[in-house]
């Protein structure tokens, strides 16, 4: 049994296998209806979700399977006290895969040492999103067609954004990366990613202030919202949500080929405007996000691909 806590936990020959399978899946998804027959999946969010949650559940029902689950905290024991631990070893009993979304770093991981079945990590606090990660990089790939030699920008809340650490993590395995990281100094990147992944690894990597200034060198722009639920100082989030807005005008600066990535949910920080440009993907993300999930409860529940099959017949 396997489950999928951290990016790291997949090899990059798994992590291919995965967008292999997902890329398949986007391309009939009516062969894929009926994988996870009698397969149940629990959604466990202790935290608000929208896109995560719902395209877990479309995953699972695409696949031909059944959900059940919670979407908060408060409708579920954990609001009398009941312990990730005790809630997992409950799950375990009614369903054959789990997704969890916990506001604690490290919620997920508990879990899984006390699980009985796969569980996923979903996001836990300011951490990492794993599955996020893979979404992006299912992007990235359909995008520019390749993983390998390219300028990625970081761009606002890269201290508390859990979908950036997961992304750096990861793509920091293949070759030819270089990150350009653009935040207020309050949201810099975490000391533990710059050490542990970017200079431990022999990383390119610096640190901006502007976005126009990065934008000619881009290949990729990951932009993220400023999150005040991460903020213990309501005067710090109005102080710094407004730090980076991309507009069309900024986006004249870039190549024409470069692709604007968002985790979502998108507040004011990119302009309503880019919407329309072809460069813009993060709508795209979304739609990827159900592919990769589909292929990863496939995965993690060694269910066989049904293409797979009747082309070795």
């Amino acid at each position: 049994m396997r489950h999928l806590i951290d990016p790291l936990d997949f090899s990059k020959q798994e992590i291919n296998a995965l967008l292999d399978l997902a890329d398949s899946i986007c391309a009939d998804p009516a062969a894929y209806q009926e994988v996870a027959n009698q397969k149940k999946l629990a959604t466990l969010f202790y935290e608000p979700s929208t896109r995560t949650r719902l395209s877990f559940e479309a995953a699972m029902l695409n696949l031909g399977g059944h959900v059940l689950g919670f979407p908060s905290d408060n409708v579920s024991s954990a609001a009398k006290g009941e312990s990730v631990a005790d809630t997992i070893r409950t799950v375990s009993c009614y369903a054959d895969i789990a997704a969890m979304r916990h506001p604690k770093e490290g919620a997920p991981l508990r879990a899984s040492r006390y699980s009985r079945i796969p569980v996923i990590n979903a996001g836990d606090g300011g951490h990492q999103h794993p599955t996020q990660t893979m979404t992006d990089l299912m992007t990235i790939r359909g995008r520019k067609g390749r993983l390998e030699n390219l300028t990625i920008g970081l761009c606002g809340d890269l201290k508390f954004g859990r979908t950036v650490h997961s992304l750096i993590k990861t793509m920091a395995r293949y070759e030819g990366i270089r990150f350009i990281l653009i935040s207020p100094s309050e949201l810099r990147v975490p000391d533990y990613i710059v050490k542990d992944v970017l200079e431990a690894g022999g990383i390119p990597y610096r640190e901006v202030l502007s976005l126009e200034e990065a934008m000619p060198e881009l290949d990729i722009l990951y932009m993220t919202r400023v999150q005040r639920e991460r903020f213990f100082n309501e005067e710090d989030y109005i102080r710094l949500k407004d730090s980076y807005i991309l507009t069309g005008k900024q986006m004249s600066l870039a190549k024409p080929d470069m692709a604007v990535l968002h985790p979502l949910p998108r507040v004011n920080e990119i302009a309503l405007d880019v919407d329309d440009d072809p460069r813009a993907a993060y709508f795209q993300q979304v739609q990827n996000g159900v592919y990769v999930r589909m292929a990863l409860i496939m995965t993690l529940l060694g269910l066989k691909d049904p293409k797979a099959e009747k082309e070795a017949n």
